[in-house]
């Protein structure tokens, strides 16, 4: 694997985000771009009412470019690549409609775009990668009908695209997690798919720099959506799909608290947590904001570090038995 060139996406991605994120930044300003606040939240949030969002689509953008610039060529790369500009045209959409109206989209379009663009990258990885099942750590390749497995992988996409919108709550929070969720993806892929990785890693440190508490900018569903997506299709790419459950264990524990908060009030008429999805949870029991982020990026990077871990003694296991 070429260490220059994934050093050098990652640099350069950086230092496009930082150069260019004061300008964007006053460009939202002057549209009036600014996140209104849902009311149902927690009160501590009303006051980064205004601040600007939409963050992401300077990440999807500059991640775009430098990876034409870099002639990421291939269907390895060109999956996610397609992935990133789908739902971040839909991200962008949502992000726009809730500057203007304050809500967004209603769920169910957003969740039919959603499952478009996941079905037909689905598809193409099962048909041009000729997957014939799911590499489960420590166990091996269990064989799988096609059509349930573009189902599954489709389900996965759009599963960790809201899982990442839904992390996307606090300062800073989404962004370090999906850094930590990406890194493992490095070392995984081919020398064109870690060059993207790593440019999206890098887009990512130079959002952070300007999103960490107090944010200046919001990472927004152009962001959120479409990075949580990308990551799926990623992890499909490497045959490494059952891992993102290790790997992105964070994504996974903020959308399970909101779909039991949910089963739990409408099956007995009781919350399990103060408020849903888990970070706000936290927030409400006392836990400062810059606390919960951090605590969030340390599991994280715990996740990422076992996840790879375990795939290098998979791939240990099968090198025994061969």
């Amino acid at each position: 694997m070429n260490l220059i060139s994934i050093a050098v996406a990652l640099l350069l991605a950086f230092v496009g985000i930082v150069i260019l994120a004061p300008i964007y930044i006053g460009l939202l300003q002057r549209l009036g771009y600014g996140k209104q606040i849902r009311t149902d939240g927690p009160e501590s949030h009303y006051g980064k009412a205004g601040t600007p969002t939409m963050g992401g689509m300077l990440v999807v953008v500059v991640v775009l470019f430098l990876a034409m610039a870099l002639r990421l060529e291939g269907p390895a790369t060109l999956t996610p690549m397609l992935t990133l500009v789908g739902v971040g045209i839909l991200g962008a959409i949502d992000d726009f409609v809730n500057v203007r109206s304050g809500i967004g989209m209603r769920g169910r379009w957003k969740l039919v775009w959603q499952t478009l663009v996941a079905i037909l990258a689905a598809f193409y990885i099962w048909n041009h990668f000729n997957l014939t099942g799911l590499n489960i750590p420590l166990v091996g390749q269990i064989e799988v009908a096609p059509a349930i497995l573009v189902a599954f992988i489709a389900f996965v996409i759009v599963g960790t695209s809201n899982a990442v919108n839904l992390t996307d709550g606090l300062d800073g929070l989404a962004g370090g997690v999906l850094i930590f969720s990406f890194v493992p993806h490095v070392k995984l892929a081919h020398v064109d798919l870690a060059v993207f990785c790593a440019l999206i890693i890098g887009a990512l440190m130079g959002f952070l720099w300007f999103n960490v508490h107090p944010a200046q900018i919001f990472m927004g569903d152009s962001g959120a959506l479409a990075l949580g997506a990308t990551l799926a299709v990623v992890a499909t790419v490497n045959g490494q799909l059952p891992l993102l459950a290790i790997v992105g264990i964070v994504f996974f524990a903020v959308i399970m608290s909101v779909v039991l908060q949910v089963l739990s009030y409408r099956l007995w008429g009781r919350r399990i947590f103060r408020i849903a999805p888990l970070h706000h949870h936290f927030e409400l029991l006392g836990w400062a904001e810059e606390k919960i982020t951090l605590r969030f990026w340390i599991v994280a990077a715990l996740a990422g570090l076992l996840g790879f871990t375990i795939f290098l003694v998979s791939i240990d296991q099968l090198q025994v038995v061969q």
